[in-house]
C-alpha cells in the first residue's frame, strides 16, 4: 500500500510541473541555444511507425466522433420537426362525407389552444405520400387512402394531446390522432445503438493506443537503460525520469493526434464533393443530406477534434508515465 501512496503521491506532484506546461512553454518561446538537450533521446523513442500509429488511431477516433456528433444533431432535429407536428387521420368509411369530415375535424382543431395552424392534404398530396412503397399506379384510386389533416403545434405553449384525441373519438368517428410517439421512440433507439457502437470504436482506439504506449516506453527504457541507470546513480528521482519520458511522449501524441484530426477534417469537408462525384450528381448529396440532417461538420463538430487530440495526447502522457514508474518499481 505504501508503494502505490508514493506513487499516487508523485503522480499527483507531476501534474503540477505537467509535461504540458513543458510543452507550451517550449512551443510559445522556442527551442533556446543555451537550452540543455533533452535526456530522453527523440530519435531512440519516436519513431515513424510510432507517429503513424498514433495518427492513425487519432484519425479513426475523430471520424468516430465526427459521425456520432452528426447522428446525434440530425436526431435533435428530427425530434424537434416530430414534436413540432402531430397528424390526424380521417378513414374514408363514408366516401360521400368524407370532405365534410375532414372540414368539421379542421375546424376543431383549430379552435383547440396550443395549436397553431391546421392543414388538411388533399386526396392526391395523401396518396402521394404511399408513392414511395406502393408506386405511382392506377390501384391507388381502388385503395381506401384515409385523408391527411397536418396539425402544427405552439411549442412555447403544447396543447392537451390526451384531451383533443379524448375529444375527437367523442365527437367524430374513424379518427385517429397521431403523436408520432413510434416515430420517436424508434429514432430514439437507433440514435442510441449509433452513439454506444461510437463510444465503443473509442473504447477501442483507446485501448489499442494505451498497448502501443505500453510497447513503446518498454522499448524506450531498453534503449536507454544506461542513461537511466546513470540518472539513478547521480541521485535523480524516479518523477524527475518519468518525467522526461512523459514530455517527449506528449510531444509525440500532441503532433500524430494533430495531423490525424487534420486528415479526418479534410474527409469530412471533402465529403459533399466526395458524394457528388461517387454518386452520379447533387442527387446523392442531397440525400445524404436529407438522410444524416446536414452535409457537413459545423464548428462544435469540429471542436470535438482537439478534445480527441488532447485525449490522445493524455493518454500518451500517462500511460508512459505509468509504465516508466512500473519499470523502475521492478528494477529496485
Amino acid at each position: 500500500m505504501s508503494d502505490i501512496q508514493r506513487q499516487f503521491r508523485s503522480f499527483v506532484a507531476g501534474l503540477g510541473a505537467s509535461a504540458w506546461i513543458s510543452l507550451t512553454r517550449s512551443v510559445l518561446s522556442g527551442k533556446k541555444k543555451n537550452e540543455p538537450a533533452p535526456i530522453v533521446q527523440p530519435a531512440s523513442i519516436a519513431g515513424r511507425a510510432l507517429t503513424m500509429v498514433i495518427a492513425i488511431m487519432c484519425f479513426l477516433a475523430c471520424l468516430t466522433a465526427g459521425a456520432v456528433y452528426m447522428v446525434n444533431k440530425s436526431a435533435s432535429a428530427w425530434f424537434d420537426d416530430i414534436a413540432s407536428e402531430v397528424t390526424v387521420q380521417v378513414r374514408p368509411s363514408n366516401k360521400a362525407d368524407l370532405e365534410k369530415t375532414v372540414t368539421l375535424v379542421s375546424l376543431f382543431l383549430a379552435r383547440q389552444p396550443g395549436i397553431s395552424k391546421v392543414a388538411p392534404l388533399s386526396p392526391e398530396e395523401s396518396a402521394r405520400l404511399l408513392e414511395p412503397w406502393l408506386g405511382n399506379s392506377d390501384a391507388l384510386d381502388a385503395i381506401p387512402i384515409p385523408r391527411l389533416i397536418a396539425v402544427q403545434i405552439d411549442r412555447s405553449k403544447p396543447p392537451d394531446l390526451a384531451a383533443i384525441r379524448r375529444s375527437l373519438e367523442t365527437n367524430f368517428a374513424d379518427v385517429v390522432l397521431d403523436d408520432h410517439r413510434r416515430w420517436q421512440s424508434e429514432i430514439r433507439t437507433v440514435t442510441r445503438s449509433l452513439a454506444l457502437g461510437g463510444i465503443t470504436v473509442l473504447i477501442l482506439v483507446a485501448a489499442a493506443t494505451v498497448a502501443t504506449i505500453v510497447s513503446a516506453t518498454r522499448s524506450a527504457m531498453a534503449s536507454n537503460r544506461e542513461i537511466v541507470e546513470v540518472l539513478h546513480f547521480v541521485g535523480a528521482g524516479e518523477s524527475f525520469i518519468a518525467h522526461e519520458f512523459e514530455k517527449h511522449f506528449l510531444t509525440v501524441g500532441v503532433r500524430a493526434g494533430l495531423v490525424g484530426a487534420l486528415a479526418a477534417t479534410l474527409v469530412f469537408l471533402l465529403l459533399p464533393l466526395v458524394m457528388t462525384l461517387l454518386g452520379g450528381g447533387s442527387l446523392a448529396a442531397t440525400e445524404f443530406k436529407r438522410l444524416i440532417g446536414t452535409s457537413g461538420l459545423d464548428w462544435p463538430g469540429y471542436a470535438l477534434f482537439i478534445v480527441v487530440v488532447v485525449v490522445v495526447a493524455s493518454l500518451c502522457m500517462l500511460t508512459s508515465r505509468f509504465g516508466v514508474f512500473r519499470i523502475l518499481k521492478s528494477h529496485d
